[in-house]
């Protein structure tokens, strides 16, 4: 699934950021070992503020197949994607990842900085959480809010490769609070980011 994701805490390093079942033949019960992977509901259940669990049983009310667990794994993947679009200035990535408000304000902080001659050499060490924080459904439009908990390096060069701020090789703690959204039961299965903010 693609989703939609701006550095948080800022450190002075950074620019500022204005499915289906298929049958099978029954099969004999395997009890569970300690090594057992988790289900996906105790995942779910780790990864949750507990005020959002109400949002997220109208989601699931509203679409049955919408499935937590791999929501998380998507919104991590959309997180990376959108950081490394806005840090290489890559507009039309930015437009299928984020709503049109949000996607202009990434234009806006790309092109200030290429009015600066200044150029972004972020790259995204780790993801240390990814926590759903809220979720609400209003009619059919679902928004959930994941925080992100995160270890970037950010580096600011000039034109000529100069580095102006930053260093690859310490990692900045970042703390983001993403806002995705999405219309239940429409064509488009992707959740796009719709809000950005500081933890």
């Amino acid at each position: 699934m693609r989703l939609y994701s701006v550095l948080g805490k800022r450190t002075g390093h950074e620019q500022p950021l204005p499915r289906a079942a298929e049958d099978r033949p029954a099969l004999a019960a395997v009890p569970r070992t300690v090594e057992a992977v988790p289900d996906a509901r105790e995942v779910a259940n780790r990864n949750l503020e507990p005020k959002a669990e109400p949002g997220l049983r109208a989601i699931v009310a509203g679409e049955p197949g919408f499935d937590v667990a791999r929501f998380l794994e998507g919104a991590q993947a959309a997180y990376r994607m959108v950081l490394e679009a806005f840090w290489k200035g890559d507009e039309d990535a930015l437009a299928d990842l984020a709503v049109d408000d949000v996607r202009a304000a990434f234009v806006e902080a790309i092109e200030a900085r290429r009015e600066a001659g200044e150029v972004l050499d972020n790259r995204l060490v780790s993801i240390e959480r990814a926590l759903i924080a809220d979720a609400t459904l209003t009619g059919r439009e679902a928004r959930i809010t994941v925080r992100f908990d995160a270890d970037i390096a950010a580096v600011t060069r000039d034109a000529e490769g100069n580095v102006l701020a930053g260093s690859l090789t310490d990692a900045v703690e970042t703390h983001d609070v993403w806002t995705f959204a999405r219309t239940l039961k429409s064509s488009d299965p992707n959740w796009k980011l719709a809000d950005t903010d500081e933890a």
